[in-house]
């Protein structure tokens, strides 16, 4: 399922109620999870997801666009929660992804079937540092 596939959805309550009872139960857990950690994120829904926080974010047309700092999606066969916030060090959701538990990562998306496989600790930290680290640099190419 691409992400950026059409939705009838406009908001995140819409998305979470449009989904199966079972990965709802899921997607509703890590809203509560990000907006506990993260508080000063706004909520918002950017491009068929829900996020939180936003930077602005030129795409692959040098357009200059609004994104999410962190969101979350129900793709096919798996949840990817995006963290998209990089430092000196690469990406977050990169650089730690060992400590994430069984999870597959790409530079800032974190992709599980099951919410056990996620290491909240690990999580929790992350979404702390994209909220408050002051020297982040987001992506801009």
């Amino acid at each position: 399922m691409n992400m950026f596939k059409p939705v009838k959805e406009k908001s995140s309550q819409e998305y979470f109620e449009a989904l199966p009872d079972d990965r709802r139960e899921i997607i509703e857990f890590l809203d509560k999870f990000i907006k506990t950690q993260a508080p000063s994120l706004k909520p918002n829904f950017i491009y068929n997801m829900p996020g939180y926080g936003s930077f602005k974010y030129k795409n692959s047309k040098k357009e200059l666009m609004d994104w999410p700092i962190i969101s979350l999606a129900s793709q096919k066969n798996y949840i990817s929660l995006y963290v998209c916030a990089v430092t000196k060090a690469g990406y977050l959701a990169e650089t730690h992804k060992k400590a994430l538990g069984k999870v597959s990562v790409g530079k800032s998306c974190i992709r599980f079937k099951k919410l056990e496989d996620l290491n909240l600790e690990t999580l929790k930290g992350l979404i702390k540092l994209a909220e408050k680290s002051p020297g982040l640099v987001f992506p801009t190419d």
